[in-house]
């Protein structure tokens, strides 16, 4: 082999795995960094991983959320219509968060069935709910998920 082919030969080993070892790098910083949404039926029946951070939102139940008064600590229920799970809360809850209002946090669940959230956020007029909180109820009650068709102007 001559010396020339030797050297373009190492450079185009070194520069595969140099790539490979840059892809590896990148998908492991992105896989932590991925908050997959999940309804309160999917938490329930397992399809949640526990102990992972998640996204999970639903309805809050009218009647279910309960404060301590010695500290910003609270619990509440939430539901999509098939499956209803408890959310515990450490902080200030946002100015729109409302008994029967459509809310989602960020957190994990516990092995104990309750999602630990971190952060929660709650719809932000009367006619929005999170595009993921409205295709689980819609799932849960049976209901084709809707689709958005474009149209040409003028057409």
């Amino acid at each position: 082999m001559k010396a020339i082919r030797k050297q373009r030969l190492f450079l185009l080993l070194f520069i595969l795995v140099g790539a490979g070892i840059a892809v590896g790098l990148v998908l492991m910083a992105l896989q932590q960094n991925i908050n997959l949404y999940y309804s309160p039926a999917q938490m329930i029946g397992k399809e949640a991983p526990s102990g992972v951070q998640i996204r999970g939102g639903g309805l809050v139940v009218a009647g279910s959320v309960v404060r301590d008064p010695e500290s910003l600590d609270v619990a509440f229920d939430i539901t999509d219509g098939a499956g209803t799970i408890t959310v515990q809360y450490t902080g200030i809850l946002p100015d729109l968060f409302a008994e029967g209002q459509g809310i989602v946090g960020t957190g994990k669940l516990g092995s104990d069935g309750v999602f630990y959230a971190d952060e929660v956020l709650a719809k932000h007029d009367s006619t929005y709910m999170p595009p993921e909180v409205q295709d689980a109820i819609d799932k849960a009650h049976g209901q084709p998920e809707k689709t958005v068709t474009y149209r040409e102007p003028g057409a």
